[in-house]
């Protein structure tokens, strides 16, 4: 199996807002630290606001945040909502045309293996993936955050 490069980004995309600790960043912000396409980024920018993921404040001082806390955005909840299709082969997707699928026990297989996959993944949280390395990672991607005065 592998994940969409939509999904990848979108991940990433996360990962970026959660490390801001609550501060807003733009998509040009985000696009710039992984030298990805911004166009890319608001179209997953946008899936994430329409499902409640991410919350965007146009205009001056706008910008992106996390809609919900970190530690309650589960990985395999997030790559659901990313990913357009999680059908593993055609037999578990919408139009499947497949001869044996009455009789092929594939499909049981494949939808168990789909099932741990998502179980393991939602076993951890966005802020598992970054608060362990959060310093490291601001750093790679060149992330300062706003202190108050």
């Amino acid at each position: 199996m592998r994940l969409t490069q939509h999904t990848d980004y979108g991940l990433r995309l996360l990962m970026y807002v959660a490390l801001k600790n609550g501060q807003r960043c733009t998509i040009r912000e985000a696009a710039e630290s992984f030298a990805i396409s911004r166009n890319h980024l608001m179209k997953i920018a946008n899936l994430l606001q329409h499902h409640g993921v991410l919350n965007a404040t146009r205009g001056k001082g706008g910008g992106l945040q996390l809609a919900k806390p970190a530690n309650t955005l589960r990985l395999g909840d997030l790559v659901q909502t990313l990913e357009p299709d999680m059908a593993l082969a055609e037999c578990l997707g919408e139009n499947n045309q497949c001869v044996v699928t009455s009789q092929c026990l594939l499909i049981g297989v494949l939808s168990d293996a789909l099932h741990e996959f998502l179980r393991t993944l939602n076993q951890y949280t966005l802020e598992d993936i970054c608060v362990p390395k959060q310093s490291e990672l601001r750093s790679l991607l060149q992330i300062e955050l706003v202190t108050a005065e």
